[in-house]
């Protein structure tokens, strides 16, 4: 029985986990659409997620395009089917390399610093600082972070797309052969609008979902160094995992109409 009651903790734990982040997304979705509004908050957040994360997420996609060519090359010359390296590259970066791997490091980079830094505002006690003047803690720090995130991933999902296909391409024409202005022809004959669609609302749900649990975790950290460093480490693996189970449901809803 004890064996059984384990397992019932558990699983009660995780509703309640469920429940309190659930409620939280409700709370920040209303804050969002309600003012007042912190246009300097969301403009640095803009910066922040959007601009700084331009150099991680190019080396990503381009590493990854190019070894993506290699690897499709060297499988399909088992079956005389090299020439099909620049569509599976275009497909394969778009539809899912791409937007998860663009998630991956925004939830790296980005959901940890925000969680790391509003952790550290709740032990330094700014966070009641902001209570007493009047100002709600999750309008300020929350609302402007998450509505950034949900908007500018896309964009940086759409710019590491372009570059890992690049990336596929400068390997391709450079060491395996291929004539450049065909391999360009054959990916943009290949990719159809629903892939580019899918890819940019997959960012939307990754940015939010990672700046969210940055912010959840920030702001219910616990106190002292070690409550800012659980805060941290939680926040990165919780968005790492939403981002590829939201990944999976998001392939099945776009790809089996």
């Amino acid at each position: 029985m004890s064996f059984v009651a384990a397992i019932g903790r558990t699983v009660l734990g995780f509703l309640a986990a469920i429940g309190r982040v659930s409620l939280f997304a409700w709370a920040t979705l209303t804050h969002i659409l309600r003012p007042p509004f912190y246009p300097r908050e969301f403009g640095l957040a803009l910066l922040n997620i959007g601009w700084l994360s331009l150099p991680v997420v190019g080396l990503t996609a381009i590493f990854t395009g190019g070894a993506l060519a290699l690897q499709i090359y060297a499988g399909g010359a088992r079956f005389n089917a090299e020439a099909v390296v620049p569509q599976i590259v275009a497909i394969g970066m778009v539809r899912e390399l791409g937007p998860v791997l663009v998630g991956l490091m925004i939830a790296a980079r980005v959901t940890s610093s925000i969680a790391a830094e509003i952790a550290t505002m709740k032990v330094t006690e700014q966070i009641d600082a902001l209570v007493t003047l009047s100002t709600h803690p999750m309008k300020y720090l929350t609302a402007p972070r998450v509505l950034a995130a949900t908007l500018v991933v896309p964009l940086l999902v759409g710019v590491g797309d372009i570059i890992g296909i690049f990336g596929g391409y400068a390997v391709a024409t450079g060491t395996l052969g291929f004539n450049a202005a065909a391999y360009i022809q054959n990916t943009v004959d290949f990719l159809q609008l629903r892939d580019i669609t899918s890819s940019l609302a997959k960012g939307a749900v990754f940015g939010c979902l990672a700046a969210l649990m940055g912010c959840y975790f920030g702001m219910n950290s616990g106190r002292g160094a070690q409550g800012v460093g659980r805060a941290t480490k939680g926040s990165v693996e919780a968005a790492a995992v939403l981002i590829l189970a939201a990944n999976f449901v998001l392939t099945g809803v776009f790809f089996s109409l």
